[in-house]
């Protein structure tokens, strides 16, 4: 690491929002509105990637967006503004084809489109390819005045930015299962998050025979699962999961209205024991799932197999994963039925971990000023609450499903909590007696 810092530690920023995913464009974009009435404040993004892609790995073709369309970035909030998916598409000069598919779920590669066209119009707003590395306090008197947000360049330099607030969207952490935790270098195991780019590597792509392992039973799973049918004729593939099969999201109306807006306020106005309640209640929404026609997809590709004597593929439902080995031949799954106890050792050439994300990143990046937060608990505007004396902000998105809901880490809600979010910034500056910077901002959609 490059130590020296950068003269941007000269300038004090309104807000940086670490991340520039779907949940900080959508802040940029409500932000770019307040600005337009009460003057705009001095706010940078910073993203690790090198250019905007939204989960870019793992964009296979039959990946479909699993909530509506209208659930974008701003329709929720203001079904007329230029930064919506209907906007997007008359753009592009799609609008009419989209409506003849007459669907409300777009693939997940339009719709990474979509986000890349929004993010385009605040890239004099982001930092690419820096990440966020440790939010610091910046005291003065036993008062936390500012704070400093300590960056990684692609290069290893380091940058240090001062900042009177910070807004956390790392994203979730891919999860590796303890079996596995020992092999998160070997190039054989690979998270989901990793597919494309960890597949473009296997011997398959050459048309050589391989024998992958998929370990988990949700939508992430279910999807590889067809693309390594549909791409790799030469891949046989075992989808290896805990549960007794394959279950279906509900998707369904009324269970559907917990990702409302309406419901988060349910939500935080509930005791913590009642708020755990609905997260389980509801839990078969949005984890371990799949989508129903996926699931007919894959028992249809099993049934063909038997229909024709090929097994070619195989679903091991009640299997537990208790070690995994690597070596020259392949990658040992040790494997145990959860029904009868029995165990096998089964041989592949690549697994990929379907194994869901983490959501912990927020502890590492803010390690330095937790003695001032009130064990990282949250408003309802997402702001953690601090000791006295801390005259920053710090608001935290996606990491706080425990008091806002189910929601939280999805896509439903992001157009209303982003104009909660800008809403509360624009208050805290308020309160510190600090006039909004007053910069022109830019004309919407020029292009």
């Amino acid at each position: 690491m490059n130590p020296a810092p950068s003269s941007a530690a000269d300038t004090l920023h309104d807000m940086i929002g670490i991340g520039f995913g779907p949940s900080n464009i959508a802040l940029a974009i409500a932000l770019d509105e307040h600005a337009r009435q009460q003057g705009a404040l001095d706010v940078l993004f910073l993203d690790k990637q090198a250019d905007y892609r939204w989960h870019g790995n793992t964009l296979v073709s039959q990946s479909e967006l699993q909530i509506s369309f209208l659930k974008d970035l701003v329709s929720l909030r203001d079904p007329t503004s230029p930064y919506s998916f209907v906007n997007y598409l008359h753009k592009q000069g799609r609008l009419v084809d989209f409506i003849n598919l007459g669907t409300f779920y777009p693939c997940r590669m339009e719709y990474n489109d979509y986000l890349r066209w929004v993010a385009a119009h605040f890239a004099d707003r982001c930092r690419y390819g820096e990440q966020a590395i440790a939010v610091e306090p910046q005291v003065n008197a036993g008062q936390v005045e500012h704070l400093r947000v300590v960056s990684l360049d692609a290069q290893g330099r380091q940058q240090v930015r001062r900042t009177r607030s910070v807004v956390v969207s790392a994203g979730g952490t891919p999860k590796f299962p303890q079996p596995f935790a020992h092999l998160r270098d070997e190039p054989r195991v690979f998270h989901h998050s990793h597919y494309l780019e960890r597949m473009a590597q296997q011997p398959c792509v050459q048309g050589k025979p391989m024998r992958i392992a998929i370990i988990g039973g949700g939508q992430s799973a279910a999807e590889a699962f067809i693309d390594l049918n549909d791409g790799f004729t030469s891949v046989q593939v075992d989808m290896i999961l805990r549960g007794s099969s394959l279950k279906p999201a509900d998707d369904s109306p009324f269970v559907n209205d917990i990702f409302s807006p309406a419901f988060t306020d349910l939500i935080f106005g509930q005791e913590s024991a009642e708020r755990e309640r609905f997260i389980r209640e509801y839990h078969n929404t949005n984890y371990s799932v799949v989508d129903l026609a996926l699931i007919e997809r894959i028992y249809g590709i099993l049934y063909r197999q038997k229909v024709s004597g090929q097994h070619r593929h195989a679903v091991r439902c009640l299997c537990a994963v208790d070690a995994a080995t690597a070596s020259a031949q392949g990658i040992d799954l040790s494997l145990r039925d959860t029904a009868t106890g029995a165990t096998e050792t089964r041989r592949y050439d690549a697994v990929i971990l379907a194994t869901g994300y983490e959501r912990q990143a927020h502890r590492q990046l803010l390690e330095s000023v937790e003695p001032y937060l009130n064990e990282y608990q949250v408003g309802r505007d997402y702001r953690i609450q601090a000791a006295p004396g801390f005259n920053a902000a710090v608001y935290m998105q996606g990491f706080c499903q425990a008091s806002h809901g189910l929601s939280d880490t999805l896509l439903s809600v992001l157009p209303i909590r982003a104009e909660e979010i800008a809403a509360s910034l624009y208050a805290f500056i308020g309160r510190q007696g600090l006039p909004a910077t007053s910069v022109g901002t830019e004309a919407l959609l020029a292009s």
